[in-house]
């Protein structure tokens, strides 16, 4: 299989990811992989790779204390709620999204229905198999670059922009890194919208 990472200018991987840029809004609608239970996670090494390849001296910290859930990320980091950038996997209409949110704020599916342009029903949270199988990472570990898969929207909640520092996972409960918001939204290559409660 054949990994890829979007907006980075060079292989990191070798032979095992390709990189490239994000697709056209008009491919971006492809066929889920089957979740092969076998599959193995993508891993912090993975994200650092990634990372590295921006050239932004970002680096992936590992925490002794799990990081699974925001409040358990903001208290392993010392950081306010609001400052982590929590990856959430979302399928609309069963098509992959990826939304970057901040801690301290709920998902609003009405907001999400609205940019998609479908009912509120067609917004789920994928199950951890499709997060492992789509994204590459389980849940509580999902990091914002670094995919298994290409081709999805990524969007950025505007309101993690009031912090100078956020943190996002790097692959697993444990693992995070720090940055800024605009690094974020360069290295995702997301689209910043008001997509929260």
């Amino acid at each position: 299989m054949t990994l890829s990472v979007p907006s980075v200018p060079h292989s990191t991987f070798g032979d095992q990811l390709t990189l490239q840029a994000p697709c056209p809004v008009a491919l971006r609608h492809q066929v889920m992989p089957r979740y092969d239970r076998c599959m193995s996670p993508l891993t912090p090494d993975h994200v650092q790779e990634a990372l590295d390849g921006y050239g932004l001296g970002l680096a992936v910290e590992h925490f002794n204390d799990t990081t699974f859930t925001s409040d358990d990320a903001a208290r392993a980091i010392g950081c306010e709620l609001g400052q982590i950038a929590k990856s959430m996997c979302v399928l609309v209409g069963g098509e992959p999204v990826l939304v970057v949110a901040s801690g301290d704020k709920l998902l609003s599916e009405a907001k999400l229905a609205a940019r998609f342009g479908v009912g509120r029903k067609k917004i789920k949270l994928a199950n951890a198999e499709t997060c492992v199988a789509v994204f590459g990472y389980p849940p509580g570990g999902v990091a914002p670059v670094a995919h298994r898969t290409a081709g999805f929207t990524i969007l950025i909640d505007e309101t993690l922009g009031r912090w100078d520092r956020i943190y996002a996972a790097a692959g697993t409960p444990h693992d995070n890194f720090a940055l800024t918001f605009h690094q974020l939204a360069t290295i995702t290559g997301g689209e910043v919208v008001d997509c929260v409660k």
